[in-house]
């Protein structure tokens, strides 16, 4: 991963016995796999959930640690290094807007250390929304990270099929699904960009009322129905 503490996005959604319990958090993967079992039982205690969660919290943060440690030492392509990164959440009742570019190059960043700078700097006083900031971040950098690998994989297979194979490769995946996100943007070739997309780049922050959270609460209950 680009930045400074090689952390994991896991996301949570499990739903046993009429109860549903979802979350998102980084995770730090040189942690003894025995603290998985102990986050999940505090969690479960914590939060009064039926014993049925712990195993069930357990293998899916598992899971998700043994996914990312399967990419480890792969080599990582990207014909971008400066890549889009944006921002579309709501956190209680802030809505949350944004977009920005990102440099794979520096390995120093800190999704965290953004986010707090972000909040401080657009007034945002809800403590939950540095952490929500952050997580997005990272788990964008977790996708690009992965298409990325996937394509050196295949420029690999390529160049054993023959220089022409691994010529194609590198012109069609340099543009393509290793970096979808760019898709986003009209001109990717530059991180200078034109006057009338400044705007796209301007953060939006607003804060909702109640009875907006609720119906956009609603709509996402439909829609994960």
């Amino acid at each position: 991963m680009p930045t400074a503490d090689n952390l994991v996005p896991i996301r949570l959604d499990i739903e046993t016995e009429g109860q549903r319990y979802k979350d998102a958090f980084t995770w730090n993967p040189s942690d003894p796999d025995s603290e998985v079992v102990v986050f999940a039982k505090r969690t479960v205690k914590d939060l009064k959930l039926p014993p049925q969660f712990i195993t069930q919290i357990a293998q899916s943060i598992q899971s998700q640690l043994t996914e990312f440690r399967s990419y480890e030492g792969q080599d990582m392509y990207t014909a971008e290094k400066i890549v889009p990164i944006k921002l579309d959440l709501r956190v209680n009742h802030t809505l949350i807007k944004d977009q920005f570019l990102w440099d794979l190059n520096n390995y120093e960043s800190d999704p965290e250390e953004f986010a707090r700078t972000f909040c401080k700097d657009m007034g945002i006083e809800d403590p939950e929304a540095g952490p929500a900031v952050a997580f997005a971040i990272r788990e964008q950098l977790y996708e690009i990270a992965i298409q990325s690998v996937a394509s050196a994989r295949e420029i690999k297979i390529s160049n054993k099929k023959g220089r022409r194979g691994a010529e194609h490769a590198l012109a069609s995946k340099a543009g393509g699904n290793a970096l979808d996100l760019m898709k986003l943007f009209r001109y990717n070739s530059s991180v200078v960009r034109k006057r009338k997309e400044w705007d796209v780049y301007e953060p939006i922050v607003d804060i909702l009322s109640n009875e907006e959270v609720d119906a956009l609460e609603a709509r996402e209950e439909r829609n994960t129905r």
